[in-house]
């Protein structure tokens, strides 16, 4: 089943002189439980590509289609909405909310759309990120690691179509990183979660089902 379809995705910044295409008629497919990661040198246009399927960015042309949705239909509300619910976020940086707990911070996508919390279910993803120790924390009591687990996690609690991660070992050392590329790995196969990774590291983008390369905003290999 095709969960994500993107199609001639084209972004322009500037004009005249100072005109650069930082995607140019982009177009693949993912189906739903694939894990796939998009490599690239920096300013191959990688990370545009991830902001505008995750609807942070609009697309100068060409379309987003998840789950059937074009999410470029929607104003600007409802892809708020639509982001919040459907696609999960998981960045670099963590950007966890520092005087909220670690249980705070993972539910808080529920309790900002007035939804409410499975016990269940939270207490099962606690203990697969490994943090049943560490709930009531705050992020500045944990290791870059626990931080950003519990920004997979936060990704997690919604069931998001997809979740979208940006270089999310990029700010970690090499143990840390097999442990969120793991981590990635397991929620992938455990939940049939569908998931695309921004890495510009070969062997860890080695760990997908598929490897979509890309290089001065075209792709060159494996749409």
């Amino acid at each position: 089943m095709e969960i994500l379809k993107v199609e001639n995705l084209t972004k322009i910044y500037g004009s005249g002189d100072t005109k650069v295409i930082a995607l140019d008629k982009v177009s693949f497919t993912v189906q739903k439980g694939e894990f796939v990661a998009i490599i690239g040198a920096s300013g191959s246009g990688k990370s545009t590509l991830l902001h505008l399927i995750g609807g942070v960015d609009r697309p100068t042309s060409g379309k987003v289609f998840i789950d059937g949705k074009d999410i470029y239909n929607f104003d600007d509300d409802k892809l708020a909405i639509f982001r919040r619910r459907q696609v999960g976020l998981i960045y670099q940086f963590y950007n966890l909310i520092p005087i909220l707990n670690i249980e705070e911070n993972i539910t808080l996508p529920l309790n900002l759309d007035n939804r409410s919390v499975d016990k269940e279910k939270l207490n099962a993803l606690i203990k697969l990120l490994g943090l049943e120790k560490r709930r009531t924390h705050l992020p500045n009591e944990l290791s870059g690691g626990e931080q950003q687990r519990t920004s997979i996690g936060r990704a997690l609690i919604t069931n998001p179509s997809i979740i979208l991660a940006d270089e999310p070992t990029g700010n970690l050392d090499s143990k840390a990183s097999d442990e969120i590329v793991e981590l990635l790995r397991k929620s992938n196969k455990d939940y049939n979660q569908t998931i695309i990774m921004i890495t510009h590291n070969r062997e860890i983008a080695a760990c997908a089902d598929r490897i979509i390369e890309i290089e001065d905003g075209h792709i060159i290999k494996g749409a």
